[in-house]
């Protein structure tokens, strides 16, 4: 299982120039939950790792909802009285309300204001609204620029088309040795939106990249689809192989400058949820943890009672947490590569810790096994410290009973999981463990495997701070 520490080793930093090139090429598209904008979108992605496409048609079930009709824009403006263009789809796609239906009429302001969005609060901006499923039309402006438009009759026209068609989302399957799958689902719907959600697009594509020429354990999934919708209805067609997966993570908002955040799982306690916040912790990355809440993006489709899946939220400052949010100030200045470099070198690690992670059994419990006349006391597992590797060996030995996986030895020992998982190499290989890298149902949360009283003299331990004769400490394995 060492291979998955590889993971720990790539240099993301050029990865980020990448993916914020990738965000910049995607970011004239207007997209919304169908279209041909979702098409170009998936097209660009298909030429940089495989892609298959679904197209489900207008009318369709979908669990408790229906496929709806396709929606495509060609342009959109405003006159106004002079007959001068005031508001033009042609300067920013957010200009005109998501889904608006076509329209060419002449009205008078105060009936045309009847039409238009903006946010008084933040009066400089164009904000993001759509109507997916009320037909209507509207506008969308800075305050400012509707503060200032003179009486008089003023001509709106959209040039839409509302109409049977499809609903359209892409999976790239990175197939694994058996069944068991990972979901990595990211959303496709917005429009000129860099944070949200074009730098989840972007890091799905990289990881996807990445995990594509190793060796894996699990088959990796990756969905591209509709906010809402695109996974209700990946899950609509998908129910008959969804108790394949044993990990997901939606990606969002993932380039902005905010502290890493992560939402939990509705169970709270999955291993993904424990693999994101042990990453956290022992990087020292500033984060936030939330609990899980039917608010936010598709986790909450996932998680649905009906579904329980284990699809935990990774972000940086995730949904309405950033002054841009739904903006069009959520521009390619927001977006900067050294943020994605991060938010991918974070989620390689967690990576590896669920291609890694497995409960064991020692099959020497009665007393500490002689490690010595194996060959493994004083010997160093790669470029690991010799001391904490033997204090990691210690670890897996005593808590490896079939009921503590890695992340639980690795969450109360303090040791780096990749280490723990090195340790646990070196103990299989010496016929120590037994076992076949398989994941416990519900492995106990680390306050099982607390430190208690003595952590801070290991702590101090491993620093080589603390007096201490090795002999007294290893002696059972001289």
């Amino acid at each position: 299982m060492a291979k998955a520490n590889v993971l720990n080793d790539i240099d993301t930093g050029p990865l980020g120039e990448r993916m914020k090139a990738l965000v910049a090429e995607l970011y004239p598209i207007c997209r919304s939950i169908t279209g041909d904008g979702v098409r170009e979108t998936l097209h660009r992605i298909g030429e940089r790792i495989p892609l298959s496409i679904t197209e489900i048609p207008t009318g369709t079930p979908l669990l408790d909802w229906t496929a709806p009709k396709e929606w495509n824009i060609r342009g959109g403006y405003i006159e106004g009285p002079d007959g001068t263009r005031v508001v033009d789809f042609a300067d920013h796609n957010l200009h005109v309300l998501g889904y608006s239906v076509p329209v060419d009429t002449t009205l008078p302001l105060e009936e045309l204001k009847q039409h238009c969005y903006t946010r008084p609060e933040d009066p400089e901006t164009i904000p993001y609204r759509t109507s997916y499923y009320k037909e209507q039309w509207g506008f969308c402006l800075a305050h400012n620029v509707l503060e200032r438009f003179p009486e008089g009759i003023y001509r709106a026209v959209i040039d839409s088309e509302l109409k049977d068609g499809a609903l359209t989302y892409g999976e790239c399957v990175l197939p694994g040795p058996g069944d068991e799958e990972v979901l990595i689902s990211a959303h496709v719907c917005h429009p000129s939106l860099a944070n949200d959600n074009l730098s989840g697009i972007a890091l799905a594509v990289a990881l996807a990249e990445q995990l594509r020429d190793i060796d894996r354990r699990y088959t990796y999934r990756f969905v591209f689809a509709p906010g809402t919708i695109g996974a209700i209805a990946w899950l609509a067609k998908n129910r008959d192989r969804v108790d394949r997966l044993r990990h997901g993570l939606v990606l969002a908002c993932v380039g902005d400058a905010g502290e890493l955040s992560y939402k939990r799982t509705r169970e709270g306690y999955a291993a993904i949820d424990r693999a994101v916040e042990l990453i956290f912790e022992e990087t020292g990355a500033p984060h936030a943890v939330l609990g899980f809440s039917p608010y936010g993006y598709d986790e909450r489709q996932y998680n649905s009672p009906g579904f329980k899946l284990p699809v935990g939220c990774f972000m940086r400052s995730g949904p309405g947490g950033y002054a841009e949010y739904h903006s069009s100030n959520d521009n390619l200045d927001i977006v900067q590569p050294e943020y994605l470099a991060d938010s991918l070198e974070k989620l390689l690690r967690v990576v590896a810790v669920l291609e890694g992670n497995a409960a064991y059994v020692n099959t020497a419990p009665y007393g500490e096994p002689q490690l010595g006349r194996r060959g493994l006391y004083g010997a160093v597992g790669g470029q690991t410290d010799t001391k904490i590797f033997e204090l990691a060996m210690l670890w897996v030995l005593n808590y490896s009973d079939g009921e503590h996986d890695l992340i639980t030895i690795a969450e109360g020992s303090g040791i780096p999981f990749a280490v723990i998982r090195e340790a646990a190499d070196k103990l299989l290989e010496a016929g120590l463990l037994a076992g076949d890298d398989q994941e416990v149902a519900a492995a106990p949360v680390a306050a099982d495997v607390e430190g208690g009283d003595d952590a801070d003299f290991w702590d101090e331990f491993i620093e080589g701070s603390t007096e201490v004769d090795e002999e007294d400490v290893f002696k059972d394995f001289a």
